[in-house]
């Protein structure tokens, strides 16, 4: 009777890890970007801001964790900051409010990040980002970013910032 048990014990145990699990990998993608704001002579008037096409390098970066781009079930953004990296003393109090789209080739563009209401005296501006799965954009070699602005103060010099975006990944691993 033990032996019974102890096969049906074995076979159980056998059977939940022999089933065909899926196998997953999760990592972030960093994007890294720079636009440059044009001193200004008007104001509450949207205008946009185009990021130089990004090489995604996505097929390294998915074999280098073990998957590839057939496999990605998700990429989500997660975080994206602005930082002003010259004037020295610039903040982003000129900025009434910001919305950044992502573009790709044969893509429709769509929103992935805002910000209204832009705090005072803040020289990083952390966006809040949409829930959209940007995995088809990511996949692509290329993609690039538009970025409408209002401004509501007068700028006197061309304002630098970086882009610093994180992408989450969410695949399967390969040969499982």
């Amino acid at each position: 009777m033990r032996i019974l048990i102890f096969l049906a014990l074995g076979f159980s145990v056998f059977g939940f890890t022999s089933c065909d699990l899926n196998q997953y990998t999760q990592f972030d993608m960093d994007f890294n970007s720079s636009i440059t704001i044009q001193q200004s002579s008007g104001l509450n008037l949207p205008f946009n801001l185009f990021t130089p096409d990004m090489t995604t390098n996505s097929s390294a970066t998915f074999g280098t964790n073990n998957t590839n781009k057939e496999l990605i079930q998700e990429i989500t953004l997660t975080s994206m900051l602005l930082d002003i990296t010259a004037p020295g003393d610039r903040d982003f109090d000129f900025l009434k409010e910001l919305h950044i789209y992502i573009q790709a080739d044969g893509l429709s563009e769509i929103e992935i990040a805002s910000k209204t209401n832009v705090p005072a005296d803040v020289d990083q501006l952390q966006l809040d980002v949409n829930s959209n799965d940007l995995k088809e954009y990511i996949k692509k070699d290329n993609f690039n970013l538009r970025i409408e602005t209002i401004t509501d103060e007068l700028l006197d010099d061309d304002v630098n910032i970086d882009v610093k975006s994180v992408f989450f990944v969410d695949a399967e691993i390969l040969g499982v």
